[in-house]
């Protein structure tokens, strides 16, 4: 394994999107001190030629952002398709972050939603999400992080922490009211560990209750309401093709009609990553 702990990736492809998914990226890197590194992927059949000029215009488009932002910034061109590519790429080189565009559910670009949670199941690294640019280049204020009976939700909270210390961020936490009385202590347990650690981390938060039968929507409706900079949530844990066809509620989250970035943390992700955020 190549180990690059220092990287926030940036899945590259020269459209509009994956320049607002870099902004954010800069805006985490002048933060947190890590590199960027942007990541093109080209069909299996391009000549070497092809991936010299790729490279080229990689290189320029780093310098540039070296220039203006005083960021460092990394590049790398590899054959493949974004499916597999992305996830080994940052897998192998124990990226910190993955911040990556993506086109919403409108018109025959529903399926992206899909795409990008293809994507990010494979992968052992959060990802955060983004459909347009900042809309404050300094801070991510407000974050809703919704809590449900999963055990695996506590796997979200170093995320959450993390922004808490960086940006100054205040946590809105979302709790599932669920009328099934073992899966309402699950959801206690969780909420009590989730303001616990936030307490101890001295990170502001608020609590809200949901109705969990249609927990999604309503996170969605108020985040859009309160203008939140970021959504957390989990990723189903062993999703199957026929959540990629037939829609699991993430890929809907993720292509919110909002346009609020998400940060999506895969079940079982190796968190030591975060420290290098912390430490490094």
């Amino acid at each position: 394994m190549e180990v690059d702990s220092k990287i926030i990736v940036v899945p590259w492809d020269f459209t509009p999107v994956t320049e607002y998914a870099l902004q954010h990226a800069i805006k985490i890197s002048r933060m947190t001190r890590n590199d960027i590194c942007l990541l093109h992927i080209v069909e299996k059949i391009t000549t070497e030629g092809g991936i010299k000029a790729k490279q080229a215009a990689m290189t320029i488009k780093g310098n540039e952002v070296e220039r203006n932002f005083g960021v460092r910034v990394k590049t790398h061109v590899q054959r493949g398709t974004i499916f597999k590519q992305i996830p080994e790429f940052v897998n192998d080189r124990g990226a910190s972050l993955v911040v990556m565009g993506t086109h919403g559910m409108s018109g025959m670009q529903k399926v992206t939603g899909s795409w990008a949670l293809k994507v990010i199941a494979k992968s052992k690294v959060p990802y955060i999400v983004v459909q347009a640019p900042p809309s404050d280049h300094e801070r991510y204020h407000d974050i809703v992080f919704p809590v449900d009976f999963r055990s695996e939700e506590k796997e979200k909270l170093s995320m959450a922490i993390f922004m808490g210390k960086y940006f100054d961020s205040k946590i809105h936490i979302f709790k599932a009211v669920r009328k099934d009385d073992s899966l309402a202590k699950k959801t206690n347990l969780n909420l009590n560990y989730t303001v616990r650690m936030l307490i101890q981390n001295n990170i502001e938060y608020e609590i809200k209750e949901i109705p969990a039968d249609n927990m999604g929507e309503r996170t969605l409706e108020v985040a859009q309401e309160m203008k939140a900079d970021l959504i957390l949530i989990m990723t189903t844990k062993d999703i199957t093709f026929a959540d990629f066809v037939f829609g699991a509620k993430e890929q809907y989250i993720i292509a919110n009609s909002s346009k609020i970035p998400v940060c999506c943390v895969n079940p079982a992700s190796a968190f030591a990553n975060l420290g290098q955020f912390m430490y490094g």
